[in-house]
């Protein structure tokens, strides 16, 4: 074995390591590309990639099956090989604290689904989606999971970045409401000091639609400490998820009056998981990753089937 890894140091096993990404995203029992497809991408000759996928077979990384005029087949991967010969190393995932339920569940489908899959695997937590977003930008991680909202408007400020998985409707949040400190409020009135975190693109948006054309004072909060200064008196209301109004028995409570708020809201139910499009080897690896097992898993969490696990 050792003789054939010191073989992908040669031209052939160059070629190895780049035909390996490939082939992580085509599931056994589908066709490969052609070699002139690979020859295409690559820039490489025939007997390169000829080469190249022999040396993979040597090696124990797959098992192709050529069908005449059909082309030729993938019949079997061992997939963490596939991953240590493409290079990929651990990939370095962020998503929103594990503050709810939901969020546990979350991130248990996405590390449970994703060691099914032989992905080397480390999940961080960061507060703030433009605080994950930034550091995606920054390569310090190789993907982040945000709502829809806020990837949507990421990409459109910055063409860099691409939207890999839509995890589906309220895989994000259940909803937001209004809180309000006073039992009785059920709207934002003027006068009243409203909770923001300009860190969180659908807390920061869903409070400046909801508060436009009533003359408020914005006060700049820590989403983890609204509801603390809700109880302790210091803002009036404050726009909250959902899933953590159980925290909020003795408050006021109130839906959303602004048409803008309701029908942004319905974006930022949506968890999204985001790549730096130059990544093409890693998206190519994650593209058989699946929505419904991670959805499956997060309602089983939610629902108290089984222990979170992340």
């Amino acid at each position: 074995m050792e003789d054939k890894w010191e073989k992908l140091y040669s031209k052939n096993g160059l070629a190895a390591r780049r035909i390996a990404a490939n082939l992580l995203a085509i599931e056994p029992g589908s066709r490969i590309p052609r070699v002139s497809d690979f020859v295409t991408e690559t820039s490489l000759g025939r007997g390169t990639i000829q080469g190249a996928l022999r040396l993979l077979e040597e090696i124990g990384a797959i098992v192709l099956e050529a069908r005449g005029h059909l082309g030729t087949f993938l019949v079997r991967t061992n997939r963490q090989l596939l991953w240590d010969i493409a290079g990929l190393g651990s990939v370095m995932g962020a998503m929103p604290l594990p503050y709810s339920r939901k969020y546990e569940g979350l991130a248990t489908g996405l590390v449970q689904v994703l060691e099914r899959m032989k992905i080397p695997f480390n999940l961080a937590f960061m507060r703030g989606s433009s605080n994950r977003i930034e550091a995606l930008k920054a390569g310090r991680y190789d993907f982040v999971i945000v709502s829809r909202l806020a990837a949507e408007l990421a990409i459109e400020n910055d063409g860099s970045i691409e939207m890999v998985k839509n995890f589906g409707n309220n895989s994000y949040v259940s909803g937001h409401e209004i809180v309000f400190s006073n039992p009785k409020t059920k709207s934002i009135q003027s006068g009243m000091r409203v909770g923001i975190d300009y860190s969180s693109a659908d807390q920061h948006l869903l409070t400046e639609y909801e508060t436009e054309g009533v003359d408020v004072q914005l006060i700049e909060v820590n989403y983890m400490q609204l509801m603390e200064m809700l109880k302790n008196n210091e803002i009036d209301a404050a726009v909250w998820n959902k899933d953590e109004i159980i925290h909020s028995e003795e408050m006021g409570k109130g839906s959303f009056r602004s048409i803008k708020a309701q029908e942004l809201s319905r974006k930022v139910n949506e968890a999204t998981m985001l790549l730096n499009r130059e990544r093409v080897e890693l998206r190519d690896a994650l593209l058989d990753l699946s929505v419904i097992d991670v959805q499956g898993l997060q309602i089983q969490v939610e629902k108290g089937e089984i222990y979170p696990h992340y």
